[in-house]
């Protein structure tokens, strides 16, 4: 552990917000130094039983190391009070962990069209989506989530939540060719950006997943970027399939039959969605790469929130800086006072 311990203090976990207060250590040993000479010079001898004449012979030569450590420990008690000062921090502390405690809200977007039941992840695309959702939301403990899904329409599954049992149920509920057909992202993205409640915590997040083009909605993919833009919303798109072509079912006027289909996402739209937002848009080309995906963004948004957190009100602990610079402070005085009391 490469951390400076100080009466329990780990001095090298610190930051100090009010750094300009550590001019103030400088002067330290001079006021110390003045002091001393001041004592000195004034008139009043140490209290012995011996008559004077004889203090040369029972002069105790330690007395300076010991004068010596009076003045450290007073320097000591001086320079904690001016770290006080300093507003210390630590900016990867419980204090830290509390803030992200609070959880975030989350609304996850999946597009449940008819392609996605393309077998390039197994068995589909959507049961395997639906998969890794349920993975990432048992990875959270203090988040609300909620549960937005679309094809040519949209409609929330579920409102954001901590009851995540009933999360997973509706999510366990999903499936494709329930509303109309085709793929309609900005509505499915406008529809979760509807749904984060007014009050919501610090940091809000939607994760759209899609494995096409936008080709209805009354409103355009980035018209409801714009719109999670204005609400301080970061969106993270998601494009699903491997790359070429891949297995699915297509409907006929013989019925439904599974051919090769060309995988055709809009990536160009899904990057620039995200931008918009402070954002990032991944690609999931199977179910491993669909998990690390919601690994980078639970990992992005963790160092977004204690980033912020810094930022926006550091968690001072000048307590401890504060207590040892008194108790120091009042030692030192203490002792100086009783081994040099002058004579009345």
């Amino acid at each position: 552990m490469n951390s400076f311990m100080l009466l329990n203090i780990e001095f090298w976990g610190y930051q100090f917000h009010a750094s300009h207060w550590m001019w103030g250590i400088l002067l330290i040993p001079v006021l110390l130094f003045l002091r001393y000479l001041q004592l000195e010079k004034s008139s009043g001898v140490f209290k012995f039983s011996r008559p004077s004449s004889d203090l040369k012979d029972i002069a105790f030569s330690p007395i300076k190391y010991l004068v010596l450590a009076i003045y450290l420990t007073m320097g000591a008690g001086a320079v904690s009070l001016i770290l006080a000062m300093s507003l210390p921090f630590q900016p990867y502390s419980e204090d830290v962990a509390e803030e992200f405690g609070q959880g975030i809200d989350i609304m996850i977007a999946m597009d449940v069209s008819g392609s996605m039941m393309a077998t390039d992840f197994l068995p589909n695309r959507l049961e395997a989506a639906k998969e890794v959702a349920k993975e990432f939301i048992d990875g959270r403990s203090q988040d609300r989530i909620g549960f937005v899904v679309f094809e040519g329409e949209a409609y929330t599954a579920c409102p954001a939540t901590r009851n995540y049992g009933y999360l997973k149920k509706s999510i366990d509920g999903i499936q494709s060719g329930r509303i109309d057909p085709g793929t309609a992202i900005g509505t499915g993205l406008g529809t979760a950006v509807a749904r984060l409640r007014s009050d919501s915590l610090k940091s809000k997040v939607i994760i759209l997943l899609t494995d096409g083009e936008s080709n209805k909605g009354e409103i355009t993919p980035m018209a409801a970027a714009e719109l999670a833009k204005n609400k301080d919303i970061t969106v993270y798109t998601i494009g699903v399939g491997k790359e070429g072509f891949a297995s699915m079912p297509v409907n006929t006027p013989f019925g439904k039959i599974v051919q090769n289909t060309q995988v055709t996402i809009d990536e160009d739209l899904l990057t620039e969605m995200a931008e918009m937002t402070n954002g990032k848009y991944f690609r999931a080309t199977d179910k491993s790469s669909l998990r690390d995906i919601y690994k980078k963004i639970d990992k992005m948004e963790k160092t977004k929130i204690i980033d912020n957190s810094i930022k926006r009100e550091p968690p001072y602990r000048p307590e401890k800086f504060l207590i040892w610079g008194i108790v120091l402070l009042a030692l030192g005085l203490s002792v100086e006072q009783l081994l040099l009391k002058k004579n009345g």
